[in-house]
């Protein structure tokens, strides 16, 4: 897990916009295929599309959209921490198009998340990246992330169980 407790004032980017309940078809393809891309499994964009026409709705679920038409996405959710006053952001997703990487839209994304975690209140945003991804290690770490406890030193890492 990587954990960037919050401290950034960078300015979003006109590059990347917060999409709305209308732009769930689009957040969906997009997580869809990124997805598709890495072989694990998805439900479909229609069963996406329904999830995330009324989950973006909600003031608990933010995601974002880079490029015109949309190459890229990132999916935000909010929950309350006992180790936190304000919530905690969990970046559940960031993908951009294969032929669209290394044109800053990821940071675009980034940057717009860390200009509505300062106006939210957020505390700490939590990121889950896999041991072999290394590309995405160092984006999230040229990014102010740190898969290392600040106060131990030791690596952080994530577990999970579905049910």
């Amino acid at each position: 897990m990587i954990i960037l407790a919050f401290m950034s004032d960078l300015p979003a980017s006109p590059d990347a916009r917060r999409a709305t309940p209308d732009d769930a078809e689009v957040v969906a393809q997009l997580l869809h295929d990124f997805n598709t891309e890495f072989d694990t499994p998805t439900p479909g964009t229609a069963v996406l599309t329904e999830r995330l026409h009324s989950l973006l709705a909600e003031s608990d679920t933010i995601a974002y959209l880079a490029g015109e038409p949309a190459v890229g996405v990132a999916l935000v959710t909010l929950r309350s921490n006992v180790w936190y006053d304000g919530p905690v952001a969990l970046l559940d997703e960031l993908y951009v198009a294969p032929d669209q990487r290394g044109h800053g839209l990821g940071t675009a994304m980034i940057n717009l998340l860390f200009a509505d975690a300062e106006a939210l209140g957020v505390s700490a945003i939590e990121i889950n990246v896999d041991s072999e991804d290394v590309d995405a290690q160092r984006f999230y770490e040229r990014h102010g992330f740190s898969g290392v406890n600040p106060d131990t030193g030791e690596r952080a890492f994530s577990y999970s169980l579905e049910l």
